[in-house]
């Protein structure tokens, strides 16, 4: 347990080996000498009518002379044995401790929960290696890769160069008995030694990293243990080279030195986070031997050094695509001198590493139902799709959804507004800020913000405030505001020849005006055109599950997202947040290198569809101007809200029937987007 894997083994089988028959891992660093103590368990006593057995403490062997002395020398907690040197005697069911459980980690992921099977590509093994003899003269570092054949089954060894000058300085120190760090990683490469300590070691840990082109966020992991020790983040210093990417590939091709500047930036950044880990988790640096990264095409290039000047058009080639394999010392992280670093490879152009990753994690193509997997971002990755065909595209929709363009915008911060109600017959707002629990309608709201103030308003509130405003009436369907009510409400305001809604009167006044929904109409529009095209060419009309990935994703509520028109209809109860799926993903291929195999052979499988290159894009990108959308049914949508009936409001916010001029907007949201 909690596996519930169970077997028949001859009495006298260690339960150790009895857990890895049953394809259960119980760690052992000290190939069972009964000196790590990693391979705790303990027996639960009892009838047990689910598996037809009595499980008792007489069905297992008597303490041996190796766990008398673990117990007396560390620390063996009551009830507990070494699997290692205890054996079968009877019916036993056996639990695997939770502070000692590597064989299985939770991942959230939906409704259901998933194992993901220890396996990292670093595993520690402790030898006692043959001392020197006049009469064998064989070197120091043979009869270490002997030993280390003999009891771990290790074989054509290769050693990182910088352990050769101190093989035998640590062999002395440790009195022949030393631990070893085996990297293990492509399939037809050779394992590695990439690190050697006197004695027994029982510390090893690795990062995963998701380089995002807003923040960079970080995972310190046991390799031991797989949990998670520490995790951090922080925002992208390359901001101030340029608030989105396509911004940041023209600092690169306008500066002969942007390049480099970026790169410097980001491994500052991501040093710092190193830092930042270790001292939360009370780990040394020197103690990581294993490292994942994933990050869209142009931060991957960026943080390789790479210049991205070739991503900035057609045909948008990648410098590298497959999975990238170096050591951290060679990009400017120093960690343990023969620490790894594995980057996931990139889908395509503009769906990169980070899309791979949250692939990896929600697993579209390991499944049967259709499911949609998109990360909201500057630049919207969309990947679509199930075990039979999964495709991929790449949407442009700006910064709008993280703040920018919109008057009153700004990035998630205490003070930000980050929900938002309408009352449909008042018109009266009620909102929630980032760091207070109460609604600005309860008592108590305005001592809770006066720390923080009232200071803009974040994405999720931005699409929260338009939906609203579309529910109540405010704006008509094609987005614009409707000028006939401002006789109701205070609230609706003439600004030169539109109107605008004020959410929120103090310093800073929030107002949303009408170039503020039309930023958002032109995000969405361009996200949901992107996921229609790859709806056309899988030819269905529907899709079955929805993922919001990315930080951004986690605080959109799926309801507001599909009254807007962001994503297709679907069951809401189907249309889920899973936060930073590219961050899982790294955390999964870095405690299982199994995993990296996987996403390896479902990139080359993924169908890259290039947007830009689709005749039919615009004309579903002027379809989805509307909210949710022009043409488009939403009948799942209409079940769970009731939306307004269809009206049309001229520019000039006059309201009228919904068939006047209809065409003459198109026509002036087709040039905008070209523009």
């Amino acid at each position: 347990m909690p596996s519930g894997k169970r077997g028949r083994f001859p009495v006298g089988t260690a339960v150790l080996e009895a857990a890895r028959t049953l394809g259960v891992y119980v760690e052992s660093v000290c190939g069972g000498r009964g000196i790590c103590g990693r391979c705790q368990v303990e027996v639960q006593e009892g009838r047990f009518a689910k598996h037809g057995i009595t499980s008792s403490n007489d069905h297992i062997s008597e303490f041996g002379p190796k766990e008398q002395r673990y117990a007396e020398k560390r620390d063996l907690k009551e009830g507990r044995r070494l699997s290692c040197s205890a054996t079968i005697l009877g019916d036993l069911v056996v639990d695997v401790p939770q502070d000692v459980q590597i064989n299985a980690q939770v991942v959230r992921k939906d409704a259901d929960t998933r194992i993901i099977e220890r396996n990292p590509a670093v595993r520690m093994c402790y030898v006692e290696v043959e001392e020197p003899d006049m009469h064998k003269p064989l070197g120091d570092l043979d009869r270490l890769k002997i030993a280390l054949e003999n009891e771990w089954g290790v074989r054509d060894l290769e050693v990182d160069t910088y352990l050769l000058a101190n093989v035998q300085r640590i062999l002395r120190k440790g009195e022949w008995g030393v631990t070893a760090a085996i990297h293990y990683d492509e399939e037809t490469a050779r394992p590695t030694m990439i690190g050697l300590w006197p004695g027994l070691k029982n510390e090893a840990y690795g990062i995963a990293c998701d380089i995002g082109s807003t923040t960079i966020a970080m995972h310190l992991s046991s390799l031991l243990s797989v949990r998670t020790i520490a995790s951090a983040g922080t925002s992208n210093p390359q901001i101030r080279f340029g608030e989105d990417l396509m911004s940041r590939v023209s600092y690169v091709m306008m500066n002969p030195d942007g390049r480099e500047g970026m790169t410097l930036a980001v491994r500052e950044a991501i040093n710092r986070l190193i830092d930042k880990v270790c001292a939360e988790g009370g780990v040394a640096r020197e103690d990581i031997l294993d490292a994942v990264f994933v990050g869209n095409p142009i931060m991957h290039h960026l943080f390789l050094g790479i210049d991205p000047t070739e991503l900035g058009g057609a045909p948008f080639a990648l410098a590298v695509s497959g999975a990238v394999h170096l050591k951290s010392s060679e990009i400017g992280l120093p960690m343990n001198p023969g620490t790894r670093v594995y980057m996931l490879p990139c889908i395509a152009g503009h769906v990169g590493a980070d899309a791979a990753a949250a692939t990896l994690a929600e697993g579209p193509h390991r499944q049967d139902e259709m499911m949609l997997l998109v990360d909201v971002g500057t630049n919207a990755e969309i990947v679509l799709g199930n075990r039979q065909r999964t495709v991929a595209a790449s949407s442009p929709t700006g910064p709008a959804f993280e703040g920018a363009e919109i008057s009153g915008g700004q990035r998630a911060a205490p003070g930000a507004i980050e929900r938002v109600r309408i009352d449909p017959v008042t018109l009266e707002p009620r909102f929630r800020v980032i760091g207070t629990e109460q609604w600005s309608d309860e008592p108590g709201f305005n001592e809770a913000v006066q720390a923080s103030g009232i200071t803009g308003i974040c994405g999720s509130a931005i699409i929260e405030v338009i939906a609203e405003m579309y529910l109540s009436g405010i704006i008509s369907e094609d987005g614009v505001v409707d000028g006939s009510l401002v006789a109701k409400s205070p609230r609706v305001r003439a600004t030169g020849r539109t109107f605008s809604y004020l959410l929120h009167e103090g310093s800073p006044a929030i107002t949303i005006t009408q170039n503020d929904v039309r930023a958002i109409q032109l995000a969405k529009a361009a996200l949901y055109a992107g996921i229609k095209l790859l709806m056309d060419k899988l030819g269905i009309d529907h899709v079955d599950q929805i993922r919001f990935a990315g930080a951004f994703g986690s605080f959109i509520d799926p309801k507001y997202a599909m009254v807007l028109g962001l994503i297709p209809d679907c069951d809401l109860d189907k249309v889920q947040a899973v936060g930073n799926a590219a961050g899982t993903g790294a955390r999964m291929a870095l405690l299982n290198r199994n995993y990296r195999r996987e996403i390896e052979d479902t990139v080359t499988r993924i169908e890259k569809i290039e947007t830009a290159l689709e005749p039919k894009f615009q004309e579903h990108f002027v379809y989805a101007m509307a909210m949710p959308n022009k043409i488009d049914p939403f009948p799942k949508l209409s079940k769970a809200v009731t939306l307004p009936p269809r009206k049309n409001v001229s520019e000039d916010g006059v309201a009228g029937d919904a068939t006047p001029r209809r065409r003459s907007r198109e026509d002036r949201a087709t040039r905008r987007n070209r523009e």
